[in-house]
């Protein structure tokens, strides 16, 4: 199978499984889906959405954070690990936002990015699920699955992302990202895979991959 029939192959399967990809992390707005996708940084989604209702309960917009404190943002979201970097971080941008950006979320890859603790990956997800911008953002799931399918060499996020922007037709990218998220979640963990679960693998993985398959 060639990498375009891969990719065929790909996109099909998952529409079958995931016809509606609801974005994983709660949130009302672009701001407070910034803080949460900043927040899920070596995190699960499901640890950052018991939290984020009690930070937002406090401030959920930049105004009302500025008001709160560095360590009493750190307290709130310590379950979330890296709270020290996080919480200067959203303490931080809110107080950018509000001084460049008129309290508002700026709509460019080039402006989140400025912005203290978001990485391109961020900024993707935001442009793609706030902005409804053409995104990749390359998770540890889409990097695994992407090197398991064979659809690239897989050293670095940045070669997975450009590899898939490649294979994958601009228009699916949003609603793709996610469903290849859920497909690594629920069919192809990163440990102790399984040859009778993770069909697509199954039919379309590299060898080298496939042979550590129970």
């Amino acid at each position: 199978m060639t990498r375009k029939e891969k990719a065929e192959f790909v996109v099909e399967e998952l529409e079958k499984l995931y016809p509606e990809t609801p974005v994983p992390l709660d949130h009302t707005d672009e701001y407070t889906l910034l803080i949460a996708v900043l927040l899920s940084a070596q995190c699960t989604d499901e640890r950052v959405n018991q939290i984020t209702p009690k930070l937002f309960a406090k401030a959920n917009n930049p105004a009302d954070m500025v008001k709160l404190d560095v360590e009493e943002i750190r307290e709130i979201i310590k379950p979330c690990g890296l709270s020290p970097r996080k919480s200067k971080a959203i303490y931080d941008l809110s107080h950018i936002l509000l001084d460049k950006h008129q309290g508002t979320v700026p709509q460019s890859f080039e402006a989140l990015e400025e912005l203290p603790g978001v990485g391109h990956k961020t900024a993707s997800v935001v442009m793609a699920q706030a902005f409804g911008v053409p995104a990749f953002p390359v998770d540890t799931h889409i990097h695994r699955l992407m090197y398991r399918w064979g659809l690239t060499n897989g050293k670095n996020v940045d070669q997975t992302e450009k590899d898939a922007k490649k294979i994958f037709p601009k228009e699916l990218w949003n609603k793709l990202h996610l469903q290849i998220i859920f497909y690594g979640r629920e069919y192809s963990p990163a440990r102790s895979p399984k040859l009778d679960k993770d069909y697509i693998t199954v039919a379309i993985g590299r060898k080298s991959v496939l042979k550590d398959y129970k």
